[in-house]
């Protein structure tokens, strides 16, 4: 099938063009189409990530399946926005949006957490892990446990971001950032939002291997 896929702003500069005609199987997502884009198109490929996308001037969620002769409108951020502290994503995370959202002039340590899928978890053949999330409650269970550490950590900030979705071997599941005056303080504040997220967040995950599935505890 074709779709028409729409670009603006540094989009489109990158691109060099407006728009194009993009063929795809028919009945694939807008998360493939985003996948082949970036695949065709590598000097884009940084900003997929962060664009809202609308199909028939509609936005709509990754999952969503295209049609023949849909409108895909890539749309980055807007002019002046600000940095996204707290997020649940189906998009492949980037550690410098993370950082992004904590660093500050008085913030003098730095220090992130990504964990990545392995290989071997509790089947010991993983091809892949399935992410399942109350996205909404998600989304606010992490931004509790920000305010928390923040709040016991004086002058930190930070972000946390977690896919969902089907992940590949060595995709990152899950980044935090921690930023504080000090590294003492941005190390004990990244390590106690990870903990408190494992605990408490509404994510599931799912192990498929070579030799089984199965869904595990405490997994984030």
């Amino acid at each position: 099938m074709r779709v028409t896929v729409l670009y603006f702003a540094q989009l489109r500069e990158r691109r060099g063009s407006g728009s194009e005609v993009l063929d795809l199987p028919t009945g694939v997502d807008v998360a493939t189409a985003l996948a082949t884009l970036a695949k065709q198109h590598p000097q884009i490929a940084a900003l997929l990530p962060r664009v809202q996308v609308a199909v028939n001037q509609v936005v709509v969620v990754a999952t969503t399946a295209l049609c023949e002769g849909d409108d895909v409108a890539l749309i980055p951020p807007v002019s002046g926005g600000a940095a996204v502290r707290i997020a649940v994503l189906e998009s492949p995370l980037e550690v410098g949006r993370v950082i992004e959202a904590v660093v500050g002039i008085d913030r003098g340590g730095l220090v992130t957490f990504t964990g990545l899928v392995r290989r071997k978890g509790r089947i010991p053949d993983v091809i892949r892990l399935e992410y399942e999330a109350y996205r909404s409650m998600a989304e606010k269970v992490l931004k509790e446990i920000a305010d928390e550490v923040e709040h016991e950590f004086v002058d930190a900030r930070v972000s946390i971001h977690h896919r969902v979705g089907s992940l590949a071997v060595g995709e990152a599941a899950v980044m935090v950032a921690a930023a504080a005056p000090h590294r003492a303080e941005a190390f004990d504040a990244c390590r106690a939002a990870i903990d408190r997220l494992k605990q408490r967040a509404p994510i599931w995950k799912k192990e498929i291997g070579e030799s089984g599935a199965a869904w595990i505890e405490h997994c984030c």
